[in-house]
């Protein structure tokens, strides 16, 4: 993995997990998560494969769980999952979240 591509994913996994925070029961969708990424709030250039690796990884690592079937993801975040969300915790693969207003 280069180096562009891994800040993309620590930036990824760290807007995915503020999205889940910031949700309804701290759950959403591969779709629109992928949607939410591509958006120009994000910005960060993203296919559904890439969200669904995303999820895995943070799925593998304890900050989401995973449900539906495996061609509809469903994340949910973990309590881990927001406190890094929310900058309580870190990881050195997920960018640390900037101070919020």
């Amino acid at each position: 993995m280069t180096d562009f591509q891994s800040f993309n994913s620590r930036h990824r996994r760290l807007a995915i997990l503020r999205f889940l925070e910031a949700s309804a029961g701290y759950t959403s969708n591969v779709s629109i998560l992928t949607d939410v990424l591509n958006s120009d709030q994000i910005g960060i250039n993203t296919s559904r494969d890439q969200t669904t690796t995303e999820l895995s990884w943070l799925a593998e690592n304890g900050f989401v769980t995973l449900g539906g079937q495996p061609e509809f993801r469903v994340a949910t975040a973990t309590a881990r999952g927001a406190d890094i969300a929310r900058g309580r915790a870190t990881h050195p693969d997920i960018q640390r979240p900037g101070p919020r207003a």
